[in-house]
């Protein structure tokens, strides 16, 4: 559907482009360039990193529900945006055609014309969205050192080497590993047998447990997924070696289960929650009920509030962005960090230090209106290259802070950037 045609200088114009979800990449391009698109594996990155089902074109621009065009003449911003982002986000699309820039969607959009730049138009639309904020703890987070085969051992060392160096860390987040499987959210794995003992350790030091959970997902060596595949919508991608499944919440059965996962959780003694690959929830495709992907999403979401009260703390990634508004407490807003400096094969959607950064600065506005922006792990040990740059952006647009080193493994510089960061995250407004 034609929106607006946009005379411009294809010189000097500017569009920002917004992403799906939160490894989506998001930038400001000349008008006259295009949006990056998936390099690697671009079947499986369009479901697990862009948005699944509307593949951006070659040329131009696509947003996902939000759209800047700073037409470089010195005319007035546009921003297009949803009406409502929570529950229908269309696709925005923008392309040069001489010195005329043409904006379509594919759904309703409204138009807003400011005066000033592409960043003031946005801090602006994000202040009349603005919800409710909370302050984040503190982190320590298994992940970038162990990954997936983190033990209790290691975890408990963590803990110990924390207190020894009494750095201001208030909760304890074990990342992906404890579990079975993917989906099977109440079975341990072998190196977790004795979870329930170390989350008494965790309280016992004075500190909060966290956990990693994909809640939406079922990987096909699951018991869940196999017992249940009625419970499950369609394909999510490919991880962990094995097939990806989407979390139909429309289901009695399947919101029976995770029901029963996160009050098992919260009994457990978790009071911090890292919800990862939430892209699953909000998946298009058949379900038990018929609605739109991003109506199931917000559900599912609020089922996992109520089940886990509105005390613990939550950080949502891999997650649609406008639909999660209001929905949780923290949001990552860019890619993985990854311990590269450059992306793989360029792709932005993949793990790296300049694809994290370009889209957590990009998204700089969105907190303390929409959230607490998450912009990935401290990574400080000297394993870390260019782990300066890092530290950098973290201080700068790190509204939650996590260390993911072994604290062992932290020479001097690394031990001192972690404590000064983790000791004193920004305001809510950055400048």
């Amino acid at each position: 559907m034609p929106i607006e045609e946009i005379p411009v200088d294809p010189g000097r114009g500017r569009v920002y482009e917004h992403g799906w979800q939160s490894w989506s990449p998001t930038a400001t391009y000349s008008i006259s360039a295009a949006g990056e698109r998936p390099r690697m594996d671009p079947a499986v990155m369009q479901t697990m990193c862009w948005r699944p089902g509307r593949p951006a074109p070659a040329d131009g621009f696509q947003g996902e529900g939000l759209l800047v065009v700073d037409p470089g003449d010195g005319g007035p911003v546009r921003l297009f945006a949803a009406p409502d982002g929570r529950n229908e986000v269309p696709s925005i699309r923008a392309r040069l055609v001489d010195d005329r820039l043409l904006v379509e969607a594919d759904g309703k959009v409204d138009r807003i014309v400011q005066e000033g730049t592409i960043e003031a138009a946005l801090a602006a639309w994000g202040d009349g969205i603005a919800v409710a904020q909370r302050a984040a703890p503190a982190v320590w987070c298994s992940w970038y050192h162990y990954f997936g085969s983190v033990t209790a051992d290691d975890v408990a060392e963590n803990l110990g080497a924390i207190g020894a160096y009494e750095l201001p860390v208030d909760v304890i987040q074990i990342d992906d590993g404890w579990q079975a499987e993917i989906g099977d959210w109440l079975r341990f794995s072998e190196r977790f047998a004795g979870l329930r003992a170390l989350i008494g350790r965790i309280h016992e030091e004075g500190r909060r447990a966290g956990v990693w959970v994909a809640p939406f997902l079922g990987g096909a060596r699951s018991v869940t997924a196999r017992a249940h595949p009625e419970w499950f919508a369609g394909d999510a991608g490919h991880n962990w070696g094995q097939r990806l499944y989407g979390l139909d919440v429309t289901h009695p059965g399947a919101r029976d289960h995770l029901r029963r996962v996160f009050t098992g959780l919260r009994e457990l003694g978790f009071d911090y929650f890292k919800l990862d690959f939430l892209y699953a929830g909000a998946l298009e495709g058949r379900r038990h009920e018929d609605m739109p992907g991003v109506v199931a999403y917000r559900q599912g979401l609020g089922l996992i509030r109520e089940a886990i009260g509105p005390e613990p703390y939550v950080l949502g990634c891999g997650a649609p962005i406008l639909p999660s508004v209001g929905l949780v407490d923290a949001m990552r807003v860019g890619p993985d960090v990854g311990l590269t400096v450059e992306p793989p094969q360029g792709d932005m959607s993949r793990p790296s230090q300049r694809a994290a950064t370009a889209t957590t600065v990009a998204r700089a506005w969105q907190h303390g209106r929409l959230w607490v922006n998450d912009p990935d792990c401290l990574v400080a040990r000297p394993a870390m290259r260019e782990r300066e740059a890092w530290a950098r952006t973290v201080e700068r647009y790190g509204g939650l802070r996590a260390s993911s080193d072994r604290i062992r493994d932290l020479d001097e510089w690394g031990l001192e950037t972690t404590r000064r960061l983790l000791s004193a995250p920004p305001s809510f407004r950055p400048g």
